[in-house]
């Protein structure tokens, strides 16, 4: 893949992955250990995060769809090699918090996606995306989830703070779709 142009977004925005019926891929061991290598990367990569975890609901049976998804964030990986995870001087008197819940975004089973991420001052300490174990009945359940994970999060990070003697003077503030929370 040295010859493909670079993606300029590691998944198709278009169309989400489903367990539809599709042509099976024809080296499913092939998929596999990409798909393992690319949860390796997901360690210093945070932004393929969301996507790898998608691509690897397909491992048991995976179709050209999923390898060309698959393809598609290595492209993204190849014209992003000089990019990555930065830790810079800053002050360390806060914790903000930022959250996003993507309702129904499974097309298979329709649980919500939700994700998060929590800045120490200027620096980018934790994240997560996955999919919400349970079907929530509603938009409103299903943020409340995903506020849920990350004041829990936070309030760890707090007390891990705390441990290591540095106090926080200020109080962490939780945001939900540009909102204050």
């Amino acid at each position: 893949m040295s010859n493909y142009s670079s993606c300029h977004t590691p998944v198709n925005t278009k169309s989400k992955l489903s367990a539809t019926i599709d042509a099976p891929f024809d080296d499913p061991t092939k998929y596999r250990s990409l798909a393992g290598a690319l949860q390796y990367l997901t360690f210093t990569q945070p932004d393929i995060t969301y996507v790898v975890p998608q691509i690897c609901l397909h491992m048991h049976a995976p179709t050209n769809e999923n390898m060309s998804a698959l393809k598609c964030i290595i492209s993204y990986l190849q014209g992003t090699l000089s990019h990555g995870l930065h830790l810079h001087t800053s002050t360390v008197d806060h914790l903000i918090s930022y959250t996003d819940v993507g309702c129904s975004g499974c097309p298979d089973n329709r649980c919500s996606t939700s994700g998060y991420c929590v800045f120490l001052g200027d620096n980018l300490i934790s994240w997560s995306f996955k999919r919400q174990p349970i079907l929530s009945c509603g938009s409103a359940e299903a943020e409340y989830r995903g506020v849920a994970n990350i004041v829990s999060d936070s309030y760890w990070i707090r007390n891990l703070l705390l441990e290591l003697h540095c106090h926080l003077q200020k109080a962490t503030l939780v945001y939900l779709f540009g909102n204050f929370v």
